[in-house]
């Protein structure tokens, strides 16, 4: 008798699992050996609120202190030669309300909207042309390219990458992959375009991906995923369990008494 009890529970248990298991594949319509386009020369643009590190070089190093006051620090050399050294707390330059950095001898540039590689250009034209220095290095990086993740996802959160390039699939593994309840039709990726916010929703199930602006985020993207169902209660999940139990009691019972 308690054999029968003991198979019907396994069972009952075994079904149970099953429906907590994924039934979704990413990129269903892709085909072995066929290519997909995508965009690689992506680069992502400067936000306000960002921070940028700024550092300027050139073969005399002490025409490029004054650009440096705040990415590094004086350094004087045995034989009294002066160079930059970089600081290990760097803080970089916030971009303001207005889209503006406020950069060494150059005063206030606008850089909301363009990319690190047009900064770079617009900051090294300005040192030229004011003559500060013939051919000056400029290196221009993110110091706080982020995104957060929502929804039906391992880990919600805002998270931190170096440099600027992270695409939706990843940002998605690094908040612990989809949940079991995951609509993989329905992710949505949420941008600050201006003064406006643009919503863009994705199937993952689609190579079509590949084809989407937000392939490659931007930063500040919000990334969420939409569940299936929405989350319950801690009392209506016991009450749930209860009921469950209850009613896998009453069928046991039920066996037993028919067994008899």
């Amino acid at each position: 008798m308690s054999r029968i009890l003991f198979l019907f529970l396994s069972a009952l248990l075994a079904l149970s699992s099953c429906v907590s298991s994924k039934d979704f594949v990413y990129l269903q319509d892709m085909q072995v050996g066929e290519r997909y386009h995508f965009e690689r020369k992506h680069e992502a643009v400067v936000h306000r609120d960002d921070r940028l590190s700024i550092t300027v070089s050139c073969k005399q190093p002490e025409l490029a202190l004054p650009f440096n006051t705040q990415t590094a620090s004086v350094k004087v050399s045995s034989t009294g030669e002066i160079s930059s050294a970089p600081d290990g707390n760097d803080k970089g330059y916030r971009v303001d309300v207005d889209g503006n950095i406020d950069f060494p001898m150059l005063g206030k540039i606008n850089v909301e909207g363009r990319t690190l590689a047009e900064v770079t250009q617009i900051i090294k034209n300005g040192i030229i042309e004011g003559n500060y220095i013939k051919n000056p290095l400029v290196a221009v990086d993110f110091l706080n390219f982020k995104y957060t993740v929502l929804g039906a996802v391992g880990s919600n959160g805002t998270f931190t990458v170096k440099g600027d390039r992270v695409t939706l699939l990843e940002a998605i593994a690094n908040a612990g992959d989809l949940g079991t309840n995951a609509r993989v039709d329905k992710v949505t990726v949420i941008r600050e375009i201006g003064n406006d916010r643009q919503i863009f929703v994705h199937d993952l199930r689609s190579s079509d991906i590949f084809n989407s602006p937000c392939f490659y985020l931007q930063q500040n993207d919000i990334v969420y995923v939409e569940p299936k169902y929405r989350k319950k209660e801690r009392s209506e999940r016991i009450a749930q369990y209860v009921t469950m139990t209850l009613s896998a009691i009453a069928t046991a019972c039920t066996v037993i008494w028919a067994v008899k």
